[in-house]
């Protein structure tokens, strides 16, 4: 059984996972709104993924015998700059998806849940990846510059992404 305070903090990273999802789809918006197909994919893809990790820790909750309850989502932001601004975002939103993760794992620990703290080891794992993965993209937007022919090259890479 979950205690109150996990089952909240886990209902909290539901909210923030879902958050995380609308946040890609609207970037996907924008993407397909100045014609980069690529780029809206893959943000496609990030959207499925922050709503697959959402619906984790929502069966989590349910397995454990608590109660998911589901909070209001903040609008995303639909205005963006250029790509290497989105993708500047996009680290900086991935990187405070980690902190919260972090405070998840902290107040697990302070209420001694090993069975919590064992099924996190996946979401931080995670986080890893979704930071390396925004760091190589914007490595990638910061290299082109203003070469409008590489961003469509990276455009059509980006659309490649499963």
């Amino acid at each position: 059984m979950l205690s109150k305070a996990v089952e909240g903090a886990i209902n909290e990273q539901i909210k923030n996972e879902l958050y995380s999802g609308y946040l890609y789809l609207s970037m996907a918006a924008h993407f397909e709104s100045v014609n980069l197909p690529g780029f809206a994919a893959w943000m496609r893809v990030q959207h499925q993924e922050e709503t697959a990790h959402a619906m984790k820790l929502f069966d989590y909750v349910n397995d454990r015998g608590g109660r998911v309850i589901l909070q209001a989502i903040e609008q995303p932001p639909s205005d963006f700059q250029s790509p290497l601004s989105i993708f500047e975002q996009v680290l900086a939103h991935e990187q405070q998806v980690t902190a919260t993760i972090n405070g998840l794992y902290e107040v697990a620990s302070s209420e001694k849940d090993y069975t919590t703290l064992n099924a996190l080891q996946w979401f931080l794992a995670e986080q890893v990846e979704e930071e390396k993965n925004a760091t190589l993209v914007l490595a990638q937007l910061k290299m082109i510059g203003e070469h409008s022919t590489a961003l469509v090259m990276v455009d059509r890479h980006m659309g490649k992404r499963e």
